[in-house]
C-alpha cells in the first residue's frame, strides 16, 4: 500500500516540523511566531502519545500529514472532550489526505472513549473551514481580534463535533497505549485511507 495512517513516532519527527514550521512564519494559520526546535517538536509528540493519538499519514515512505488530539480543558468534567488540529504539507493539500486524517483520529477517539473534538480556526480559512465543515463539525462562535500576527489582528473560529451519542455515567477515556496492538485500533487507523486520492 502506497499510503499508511498510523501512530507518530519520535522518528518522524523531524518531518513533523517541516510540515509545521512554514505555519509559524509569515502565516496567522498558527499563533505561533517561531518555530518549535526538533526537541521542542519530540517532546510535544511524546506527551500526546502518552494519552491520546498524534497520527501521521506516511506516503510512499514520506510523511505528508498529521493530526492529533489535546485535552480541551483541565478539570475533570471536560475529560471526555478534544482540541484536534491537523496539518498537511503545501505539496499535497485538497488530495484527501486531511479528511482522511481526521477519520482516522476519530475513530480511535471514540475506541477510546471520547465525545466531543473542538478545533481553532484562523478566519478566514477557506481550506481548514471546508474541511471542517464536511467532516460535520459546527461553527459555535468566533472570538473576534483574539490574536495578532503578520501586522494584523486576527479571528479564530470554533468548531464542534459530537463523536458519538451521549450516555449517562460514562467511563473515562482510556489511554492511547492501553489500545495499541490490538486490532480496534488497526481497524481505527485504516478507516479513513479510502479518502485518499491516488496521485
Amino acid at each position: 500500500m502506497s499510503s499508511i495512517i498510523r501512530l507518530a513516532t519520535e522518528q518522524d519527527t523531524e518531518q513533523v516540523l517541516e510540515i509545521y514550521a512554514p505555519f509559524c512564519g509569515d502565516s496567522p494559520v498558527s499563533f505561533e511566531v517561531q518555530p518549535p526546535t526538533l526537541d521542542e517538536m519530540q517532546q510535544r509528540i511524546a506527551k500526546v502519545l502518552q494519552k491520546l493519538p498524534w497520527l501521521v499519514c506516511e506516503r510512499y515512505g514520506k510523511v505528508v500529514g498529521y493530526v492529533y488530539a489535546a485535552p480541551h480543558r483541565e478539570r475533570a468534567a471536560y475529560q471526555w472532550g478534544v482540541d484536534v488540529s491537523v496539518y498537511i504539507h503545501e505539496a499535497v493539500r485538497c488530495s484527501g489526505i486531511g479528511r482522511a486524517l481526521y477519520t482516522s483520529l476519530f475513530e480511535v477517539l471514540v475506541l477510546q472513549g471520547y465525545y466531543s473534538a473542538y478545533a481553532g480556526v484562523t478566519l478566514p480559512n477557506l481550506g481548514s473551514q471546508r474541511l471542517h465543515e464536511v467532516m460535520g463539525f459546527q461553527l459555535i462562535g468566533i472570538y473576534r481580534d483574539v490574536g495578532y500576527k503578520c501586522g494584523a489582528w486576527h479571528d479564530v473560529g470554533w468548531f464542534e463535533l459530537s463523536l458519538q451519542p451521549r450516555v449517562l455515567n460514562p467511563k473515562p477515556p482510556i489511554d492511547i497505549n492501553a489500545l495499541r496492538d490490538s486490532l480496534e485500533l488497526q481497524y481505527a487507523l485504516t478507516s479513513g485511507i479510502h479518502f485518499l486520492k491516488l496521485t
